[in-house]
């Protein structure tokens, strides 16, 4: 049985090379899911110097040409056996009409590509990708610009060292549904976690240098286990699991570049104050890897 029955892709219609509708088109053609691709116009404000009757018109062409160009994405697509479904929308607050249409849907993937903002903009306003990780109501698919156009390789990062995450089943939906795109894709299911144990851990630690040596051996011993745990939970093969000391932003970046990862699958979880403002890890992980993220 297919692993997705519904997929639902959002693009700017005005990038018309970008990798999302490749990869929406392939994870479709290979599940036999239903693709519903909704193209979001953003009001040209330079349209505002002209005169009304010319704005009409110009607006008029400008949406007619996108519509017809994805009418045609759209044909060449049920050429080769794809269910697909179109809309071009305009939208003056894409983020609110991205996930109206999520809700209206409810489709199994929420896939987009990722929107690069400069540091100094991320600094004073919260990028539209993390407000669609914390709020979405299903798994996002967020595709980078590296990767083959269906997944060959997937890693599902899991953090076994927080009891929470434990307790409410993230690692596990983590892994599920890394497994399901690897199913599908037929694909290699890899399962990482990037282990920082002086920053966890150690930060109001006594004693001398042994004894803080002694507690990060143990530690490790203990999350290791754990992990191990999980991996052989879910029967992941010894070559394909991978336990690295670091912090996990650049531990998940380094291994992504090294070993041509094409989706980190990983976790997200609801924060408040400074953590919210400063995001997480699979916030930040967007900015730092070239591959895609899908978050659950």
């Amino acid at each position: 049985m297919s692993q997705y029955q519904q997929l639902l892709l959002i693009i700017n219609p005005a990038l018309r090379h970008s990798p999302a509708i490749n990869r929406a088109a392939a994870l479709a053609k290979a599940s036999g899911a239903t693709l519903h691709i909704v193209a979001l116009i953003k009001p040209v404000e330079t349209l505002l110097l002209l005169e009304k009757n010319i704005q009409e018109k110009v607006r008029d062409s400008y949406f007619k040409d996108h519509s017809e160009w994805l009418k045609d994405e759209a044909a060449r697509m049920r050429v080769r056996g794809i269910n697909v479904m179109t809309e071009v929308t305009w939208a003056d607050d894409t983020e609110y009409e991205i996930l109206q249409h999520v809700t209206k849907m409810q489709p199994d993937l929420l896939i987009k590509d990722v929107q690069h903002e400069p540091a100094i903009k991320r600094a004073f306003i919260t990028p539209m990708d993390w407000h669609l990780i914390r709020e979405c109501p299903v798994p996002v698919y967020l595709v980078g610009a590296s990767g083959h156009t269906l997944p060959h390789k997937i890693v599902a990062a899991v953090d076994p060292s927080r009891p929470e995450l434990q307790e409410s089943g993230l690692n596990d939906r983590i892994i599920q549904e890394a497994n399901s795109l690897a199913l599908q894709c037929d694909a290699e299911l890899h399962l990482l976690h990037a282990y920082d144990v002086s920053s966890v851990y150690l930060g109001d630690a006594g004693g001398g240098g042994l004894a803080l040596t002694n507690l990060t051996k143990e530690l490790r011993n203990v999350l290791e286990k754990s992990f191990l745990t999980l991996a052989d939970h879910y029967g992941v093969p010894p070559d394909r699991r991978h336990f690295i000391l670091g912090q996990p932003v650049s531990v998940l970046a380094e291994f992504a570049s090294q070993h041509q990862v094409d989706v980190i699958v990983m976790g997200r979880i609801h924060r408040h104050g400074l953590e919210k403002l400063i995001g997480s890890t699979t916030e930040h992980i967007l900015y730092q890897t070239s591959c895609s993220i899908l978050a659950v």
